[in-house]
């Protein structure tokens, strides 16, 4: 829909619009002050306040109003006249384009602010099952994560150095461009050689797939396990964001129960007769959420499963080197030799979130299939940061930085433990895990932790999605708690904080 103005109500636009007082300069910026210029005349345009056909100022009277020299308002206008939003017509002056339509909008200031900014001007698919990120993070307060590393152990200095050695050699132009999308060729040698060592895998390099951690493998498994009503087995209770990933395919979950032996490989094999699974999702290692080991006697039964009934088993293996009572227990996929397990870990959860690097490790067919999927998504990884991490897993400070936080997290654990168990031993309680960075911890039945995440905030102590627990409403009424992030005075802190809020229920 165009906008008519008369030539006489355009001749007024010009007269009334108030140049001098309408455009602001920051003489500091490094953007030139033609652009700014430029820039504020087609916001003006947009909003209908210069409309299509209106003669602009002289280039002398615009720079005497704006107290510019006049080459800077010529600029502009040869700006304009470039993109599109003015042309100059000999011996008449510069006119806003008379081929401009009109924008439809309400007074401009207020969509902007407060429809453009927060709501889409078209409909879109949302996604119900994705939940929402919490980012209202503040300053001060103790945030409750699910067990993550602690950041500030990172080594940092090792890592930078490395880096820095590896993007100043001559030859790296090579790892600028695009890349293969199975991930740096050097990476992937150096993590089958270590895995196959430290996990008693048998692998090649072409069973492995570099992703940004363990969730973009679970995502690109579910991509190509599962489509609408496809069945999956999972845990009754399971890592939320797995959980998300396979209800955002449309798919069938069906639960069994997790006990103190890992998933209920019994419940499992009565599906198995019942339905046609398609896959079934288990960390092993550690169940996520509530630290659990899947036995031996049930791994095997799995493994039987998976080849009988010939379903994927995706074994995340998120936290496999971090053990405080004994040596780590090898993974499923160390025992498959039916090419049924696909095996996911990452190197960020040990080092630090912020690197994403993690692998994808399964049959050649499976694997092969996955790199043409991740290049419709995320195309290649970073090469120059793998390299990085290549060499720092070769050079084996991968490994002395396990054994160096592994000894400060046990450390933690067992402060953290002791001290939940003697101030709030009332209304908590948990179990000692063997392994990981977290504790599963059950709230008294008297009370629910939405009514405890309120409390808490006046203490300056945020739960953050402790609903996502209990995505089945099974009502075990336990979360999450991770230990492995907070030093020591953040522990005592952290458990003053619980004593408050415990006080401030009962």
């Amino acid at each position: 829909m165009d906008c008519y103005f008369s030539p006489e109500q355009k001749q007024l636009v010009v007269q009334m619009f108030p140049y001098k007082t309408s455009f602001n300069f920051n003489r500091k910026s490094k953007q030139p002050l033609y652009l700014q210029l430029a820039n504020q005349f087609i916001q003006y345009i947009t909003e209908g306040k210069l409309p299509s056909g209106t003669k602009l100022l002289s280039s002398r009277e615009l720079s005497e109003r704006l107290s510019l020299h006049r080459k800077t308002v010529v600029a502009c206008y040869e700006e304009l006249v470039l993109q599109g939003w003015a042309e100059s017509l000999p011996k008449k002056g510069t006119f806003v384009h008379t081929n401009l339509p009109f924008l439809q909008q309400q007074n401009f200031k207020e969509s902007f602010i407060n429809n453009a900014k927060n709501k889409a001007g078209f409909s879109f698919y949302k996604e119900d099952n994705l939940g929402n990120a919490y980012t209202n993070f503040k300053k001060d307060w103790i945030y409750i994560n699910d067990g993550i590393s602690d950041s500030r152990l990172t080594p940092i200095d090792e890592i930078t150095r490395t880096y820095r050695r590896i993007t100043s050699k001559k030859n790296n132009d090579q790892y600028l461009s695009y890349g293969t999308t199975f991930g740096n060729e050097t990476l992937r040698n150096v993590l089958v050689e270590y895995l196959n060592k430290t996990r008693g895998l048998t692998i090649e390099k072409e069973n492995l797939i570099i992703t940004r951690g363990s969730q973009m493998g679970i995502y690109l498994s579910s991509q190509l396990l599962l489509k609408e009503d496809d069945k999956i087995i999972i845990g009754k209770t399971n890592y939320a964001s797995a959980t998300i990933t396979f209800k955002h395919q449309k798919s069938k979950l069906l639960t069994v129960s997790v006990d103190e032996n890992g998933l209920n490989t019994n419940e499992i094999e009565e599906l198995c007769k019942k339905h046609k699974i398609k896959a079934l999702y288990v960390t092993s290692h550690h169940h996520h959420p509530t630290t659990v080991t899947l036995s031996a006697k049930r791994r095997i039964h799995l493994l039987n499963l998976a080849k009988e009934y010939n379903f994927a088993i995706i074994e995340d293996d998120y936290d496999y080197d971090f053990n405080y009572n004994h040596a780590p227990i090898l993974p499923l996929a160390s025992h498959d030799v039916n090419g049924n397990v696909i095996y996911i870990g990452s190197i960020c959860k040990t080092v630090a979130p912020v690197f994403r690097v993690g692998y994808l490790i399964a049959s050649k067919e499976f694997v092969d299939e996955v790199s043409k999927l991740r290049r419709i998504i995320d195309r290649q990884g970073d090469a120059l940061l793998e390299l990085t991490f290549a060499e720092f897993v070769k050079s084996g400070d991968l490994d002395r930085h396990i054994r160096k936080v592994l000894k400060i997290y046990k450390k933690r654990r067992d402060l953290f433990c002791r001290l939940l168990k003697e101030e709030c031993g009332a209304i908590f309680q948990f179990e000692v895990p063997k392994g990981g960075m977290a504790i599963w911890l059950r709230l008294h039945k008297k009370y629910s932790w939405e009514q405890f995440s309120k409390a808490a905030e006046k203490y300056q102590l945020a739960i953050p999605n402790y609903e996502r627990y209990d995505l089945f409403s099974e009502g075990h009424n336990s979360i999450r708690m991770g230990f492995a992030s907070y030093n020591e005075n953040e522990i005592y802190d952290l458990i003053n904080k619980l004593q408050s809020t415990i006080a401030s229920i009962q």
